[in-house]
């Protein structure tokens, strides 16, 4: 991995370069011993390391790619979110040149190492999040400093549609190598193509984009959002689809329906509740189908086989959120032949 664009082999710092950079950004002398350890990766070109001193001391290293330009962006969003009180990890230090980020550890729990748990204590934290993501809500285009806080570019048109065209290459052809019959590739394409322009005439408020279950860890019994630099402005039941329609955790109905009850008493009253839940169950689908390509990509181009595993529970959310609308008949066919097909096997290994 490359810590900067221009940077060669000889030039990268080594680990105990790495050792005495975080020591001077923490401001430890060589007197307090200090461990690292490596942990586990994640699907966006980052490499992180928890560091510790002094016993109790901690903090996350993070080393990234910034060939993907959504990860040159995590320390100014990070500073935004935690100066309006969004709860986000700590900024402690930012070497740009060398690509490293230092964040505060806020330990290892999340919501979904917690998706077992009891729903009285999940439904405390699933409510605590939906708070958390209200208020993320209300941030609009013009209050956002842009030109401090720079962002990926916003939800629109174009930007659903590169979602769906990734969910056919990635999801339906590599994965599933299911070619479509002529007149249901075009009844797909003409009811993908309203879905988008739908999305892009909603309103438009800054999201995480990737808000599901891994990326919101617990400390405390406090809620704090992760992985957020990809966050751009778009629809907001975008990231309603995502944490609710999380193929991660498996909800019962009553569970999404009360969770996304509690969501729109906080104030989502420009909709009545009927049009509000096919707003959600549209963004869910566009949502899912995202997801499900990005696990098609990952799993076959990057060789990160673990988020297949993923894909029956995906593929369950994408058929029950286009069974609960009227407006997308064709992908539900689709993803219902799909389960039919592979009977949803546990492993999705087994079937590629």
């Amino acid at each position: 991995m490359a810590l900067n664009l221009a940077q060669s082999e000889s030039e990268r710092p080594n680990d105990k370069e790495l050792i005495l950079l975080s020591r001077k950004a923490l401001g430890l002398p060589d007197s307090v011993s200090m461990e690292w350890e490596s942990l586990e990766g994640r699907g966006s070109d980052r490499t992180f390391y928890r560091l510790k001193w002094n016993q109790k001391g901690s903090a996350i290293l993070i080393h990234y790619d910034p060939n993907r330009i959504e990860n040159t962006l995590y320390a100014g969003i990070a500073s935004f979110l935690f100066q309006m009180n969004i709860p986000v990890p700590k900024v402690i230090h930012h070497h740009p040149i060398l690509c490293l980020l230092i964040v505060e550890d806020l330990g290892d729990v999340t919501l979904w190492s917690l998706r077992k748990t009891s729903w009285d204590c999940l439904r405390a934290l699933y409510q605590k999040t939906l708070r958390v993501a209200y208020r993320l809500h209300s941030i609009s285009e013009k209050e956002f400093p842009s030109e401090e806080v720079p962002l990926m570019e916003g939800f629109g048109p174009h930007l659903y549609r590169w979602e769906q065209d990734y969910f056919k290459e990635n999801f339906l052809r590599n994965l599933c190598h299911l070619h479509l019959d002529p007149s249901l590739e075009s009844a797909l394409d003409r009811e993908l193509f309203a879905l988008q322009d739908r999305l892009s005439k909603g309103r438009k408020n800054l999201i995480h984009r990737d808000l599901q279950s891994q990326n919101v860890m617990v400390r405390e019994g406090q809620v704090f959002l992760i992985d957020f630099q990809g966050m751009r402005f778009g629809n907001p039941f975008y990231d309603l689809g995502s944490l609710l329609c999380d193929p991660y955790v498996d909800f019962s109905a009553a569970q999404r329906e009360e969770l996304l009850s509690y969501y729109y008493e906080l104030g989502s009253k420009d909709l009545d509740w009927c049009a509000f839940k096919t707003c959600f169950w549209e963004a869910s689908a566009q949502r899912l189908m995202q997801a499900l390509g990005a696990y098609g990509f990952l799993g076959l181009k990057k060789g990160l086989t673990s988020y297949l595993n993923h894909i029956p529970q995906g593929l369950k959310n994408l058929q029950l959120a286009t069974s609960q609308v009227s407006t997308l008949p064709a992908l539900q066919e689709i993803s219902t032949n799909i389960i039919s097909s592979f009977q949803l096997k546990q492993n999705f290994n087994e079937k590629i």
